[in-house]
This record gives C-alpha cells, sequence and structure tokens, in this order.
C-alpha cells in the first residue's frame, strides 16, 4: 500500500458524499459500534487496535504520504483515478485541495480505553470534525478505519475467550505461580490473509497471552504500543524442531533418536525446546524410543516437548502425558494434582480450538493431571472461525455487525441528531444524536445517546474521551496498561 494517496482509501462512493451532504453543515460526528453478536459465547468484544492504526495510519501515513507530498503529484493522482474510474462530473476535487492546503487532518477521535470488554451497542469509539469545512471527512474515513478494526479486535476477543479457560482450570489443578500467559501460544501467521493481518492478530492475542511464532509482533506492539522487548514481556517464541528438520536427518541417520540425542546433549543442552515426534511414528517414539534416552532427558538442563502434530489432537495430547508420568514420573502439586518431572511436557500446536482446548482441560482434570503439564497451539483457524454447536462460524465484520454510523451533525450552527431506524431492520438502529458512556453499577459499560457534542464533551463522566485530534496522540495506552484492564490487574 506504500505510496497510495490515503484519499484513495476508500469506496467509491466516498468521494461524492460532500457534495450531498446539506449545505452550511459544519460538524458530523459518527459512531463505532459493534450492533450483535453472531456467536453466541460472546456478548462483549475486547476494544483494541485503535492506537496501532492512529499512529500507523493517521499519524504517520497521511503525513508522508499526503501532506509532505508535492501538491500537484498528488492532486493529478487522486484526478486521473477518479476520472477514470467515476467520470470527471461525478465528483468535486476542491475538498481534497483544501485539505492538503489545510496540512493537517482536521479530525477527533474520542474512545474508550483499548483492553476494556465493550458490551454490543455501546459506541466503542467516536469521530468528528475540528474544523467547519470538513464535515464530510469523518465518514469518509469509515472504510479505512474499519477494514483495519475489526479482525485486531476480534483476535484480541479469541485470546480473551482461551485465557478465560486457561484461568478457569489452572485455578482448579495448578500452583498459584503456574504462568497462565504461557499456557497457550499462537501459530498463525503462515494462514492469515496477509502479513499485516497477522501482525494485527498476534498483537490482539499477545493481551491474553505471551507465546507466539510471529516474530513482527514485537516490533508492532513496541511501536504503537510503547513497550519494550528488552525491559518487559512483549512476547516470547520457543525453539522447535519442524517436519524437514526431523525428516531430512533421517534420511542421513535412518532414525530419529540420534538427533534428538543430539538436541538433548549439543545443540540445547541448556535450552527447553518442542521436538515435533510425528514424522513417522509418533507412538513408537513415545513408547519406545524415550526410554532408551531417559538418562539423556533428566540430564538435560532444560524442559522436551514431546510434540504430537497428527490424529486427534485431544487423544494424543493428553495420551501424551499419561505416558510421560509412567515413564517420568513426577510430583503432586499443592492442590492435589500431578505434575510431571520437569524435563519433559506434553505439546500440540495449531489445531487447539477453544471447544477442543476445554475438552483437553477436562480430561486432564478428571484424571488428576494439572493443566500445566501441556502446552497448547492456536493456529490461524481460530483466528478467523470458532466452531459453536457443531456450526463453523467465520469472523468477519459482520461477526459484531461493526459499524461506523453518522449520528449527529450541526448545520447553520443548529445541532440536528440524526439516525436510521429500519422498518425491517432489527439490530440496524443506530443511536441518536451524541453519546455518553458511563458504567451501571455493576460496572458494565452503557450509553445515553440524544446529547449535543457540547453536551457529550461537558459530560465529566463520559468514558469516551479524546485520544487523537488535528494529527497528534493526545492519549496513549502501553501494552501492560491495555493487559491490566483486560485481565483486572492480573496479567
Amino acid at each position: 500500500m506504500k505510496n497510495i494517496d490515503p484519499m484513495l482509501l476508500i469506496d467509491f462512493y466516498k468521494a461524492v458524499h460532500a457534495e450531498m451532504l446539506p449545505k452550511n453543515i459544519t460538524k458530523s460526528v459518527s459512531y463505532f459500534t459493534p450492533r450483535m453478536s453472531r456467536v453466541k459465547m460472546w456478548d462483549k468484544v475486547v476494544m483494541f487496535g485503535l492506537q496501532g492504526f492512529i499512529k500507523k495510519y493517521l499519524v504517520d501515513y497521511f503525513k508522508d504520504e499526503f501532506f509532505s507530498r508535492d501538491f500537484d503529484a498528488v492532486i493529478s493522482e487522486y484526478k486521473r483515478i477518479m476520472d477514470a474510474a467515476l467520470g470527471a462530473e461525478a465528483y468535486k476535487i476542491e475538498k481534497i485541495k483544501k485539505l492538503h492546503k489545510l496540512g493537517y487532518l482536521p479530525i477527533e477521535i474520542i474512545s474508550l480505553p483499548e483492553g476494556s470488554m465493550v458490551p454490543m451497542h455501546v459506541p466503542m469509539l467516536g469521530i468528528t470534525n475540528t474544523h467547519p469545512d470538513f464535515a464530510w471527512l469523518p465518514q469518509s474515513l469509515e472504510s479505512f478505519i474499519s477494514a483495519e478494526s475489526w479482525h485486531p479486535m476480534i483476535a484480541a476477543t479469541v485470546g480473551n475467550t482461551y485465557r478465560q479457560i486457561v484461568n478457569k482450570y489452572y485455578s482448579l489443578t495448578c500452583d498459584d505461580n503456574a504462568s497462565r500467559a504461557k499456557a497457550l501460544g499462537a501459530f498463525d501467521f503462515r494462514g492469515e490473509e496477509c502479513t499485516d493481518s497477522a501482525i494485527k492478530a498476534g498483537a490482539g492475542w499477545c493481551l491474553s497471552f505471551l507465546n507466539t511464532a510471529t516474530v513482527p509482533v514485537i516490533p508492532y506492539l513496541e511501536r504503537y504500543y510503547n513497550c519494550d522487548c528488552t525491559k518487559e514481556s512483549v512476547a516470547f517464541g520457543s525453539p522447535s524442531t519442524e517436519h524437514s528438520v526431523m525428516c531430512s536427518n533421517f534420511a542421513v541417520d535412518g532414525d530419529e533418536v540420534t538427533l534428538l540425542k543430539r538436541l538433548l546433549t549439543e545443540i540445547y543442552p541448556n535450552t527447553s525446546f518442542s521436538a515435533v515426534l510425528d514424522s513417522y511414528d509418533y507412538w513408537n517414539i513415545i513408547d519406545n524410543v524415550l526410554v532408551t534416552i531417559k538418562d539423556e532427558i533428566l540430564a538435560h538442563n532444560g524442559c522436551m516437548l514431546m510434540r504430537g502434530d497428527s490424529g486427534d489432537c485431544v487423544e494424543v495430547v493428553t495420551k501424551t502425558v499419561f505416558k510421560l508420568w509412567d515413564i517420568f514420573g513426577g510430583t503432586v502439586n499443592s492442590k492435589g494434582y500431578k505434575v510431571l518431572d520437569p524435563h519433559v511436557k506434553a505439546i500440540y500446536g495449531d489445531s487447539i480450538t477453544v471447544e477442543r482446548c476445554g475438552q483437553i482441560y477436562k480430561i486432564l482434570t478428571e484424571n488428576g493431571f494439572a493443566c500445566s503439564n501441556v502446552a497448547l497451539g492456536v493456529g490461524s483457524f481460530s483466528m478467523q472461525c470458532i466452531e459453536e454447536d457443531g456450526i463453523l462460524k467465520p469472523f468477519t465484520r459482520d461477526t459484531f455487525s461493526s459499524c461506523i454510523k453518522a449520528t449527529y451533525c450541526e448545520i447553520g450552527g443548529k445541532p440536528y441528531p440524526i439516525f436510521k431506524n429500519p422498518k425491517d431492520g432489527g439490530f440496524k438502529k443506530s443511536q441518536k444524536g451524541c453519546c455518553i458512556v458511563t458504567k451501571d453499577e455493576n460496572g458494565q459499560f452503557v450509553y445515553t445517546d440524544g446529547h449535543t457534542w457540547q453536551e457529550a464533551c461537558e459530560c465529566n463522566d463520559n468514558l469516551l474521551v479524546p485520544v487523537f485530534r488535528d494529527g497528534k496522540m493526545l492519549k496513549e495506552q502501553s501494552l501492560k496498561e491495555i493487559r491490566a484492564i483486560l485481565h483486572g490487574g492480573e496479567f
């Protein structure tokens, strides 16, 4: 997307709305709202991704690719494309010229804190113009904001869903010092729609967990969410084999045990690692080969994680724990559950759905094992789809029917609440006027509408607060702060 004029990051019809709006309009206000959930287990969505979007696009991208570029080059590019696609008579170029000459983005964005669990129908953010000549601009940015926002919010909601399962079973079966943030890891990079999508989804995941295979999550979070991986826990990776490693060594050695010994004694004598063991016969490795290298495993200054990668993952990972106990033994923790010898553990990567995660933990619990005996992996399926009642529900913008709708304008100095209320629209009814978001007696977000912009701004209790205005960030959050909000201060 480099070098594309950001004013072209629109649906075509957005280019003509400025001329269609009422004459003498000086202000418009729109809100981004999750209107309904198509997943029964979710009635709230995690607010996340806005700060990254603002910094990357509304600050840096608009500066580099619009305001800092030559006026004639910007205008000619816009005009060339619009003339060819819409026709020169369909739109007016003057608004783009005026914006470039203004030299900054005359927009204010108000928002709830990132990390908040936001119920359906409650506006998460609002957008308005700060200059009377640009009332058309907030809704012109609708598609851009929407396209960049819905997936990181869903990914953050997915991560939080897994975290709640971990919290439940770790509270029951694990010592209190067991790291919940390391219980699961994301392995979704290769299956996401594109690299940008993978990075933002990984960032959403890292609100709830530390483990991910997506390396660029760290520079993204450092750049946009005020953290430093050298000074705090941002995200962790782990050494692991893959089938190319196992199979190429097998081709040379004629077995897998030679490599396993080398990993334990030469390559990673002081480092934990996982080894995929199903390239040929997983249960032969578990039942027969591990016994022959038991001394090397117990002398290893780290943990070897036994990874299956085929078959029924619920059965494979739980059965592996039982067999490892029989071979290596372990201890019983403070809550009465078995914990494997620290040199061994079971892992299963990128096949663990929400449903399977719960099943694995339930089986371990019922058999007297702590759930920390397994490390589980979440792949791209879980970042893009969920299974509920035997039905696959793919994630889209419509998972939460997330949308940006105009609800207020000022024309000739007079305020006008505006709204949509389709007769047969159901959830598509919008707010009317400006909104004030507060919390009820149970600590849940609620809103009232019907206010003027001035009333909403002057309400000290309004939790929608300015975070961006006229090209500059006004309020920022760190990754640590967002994690604390989402997890009640206990990450």
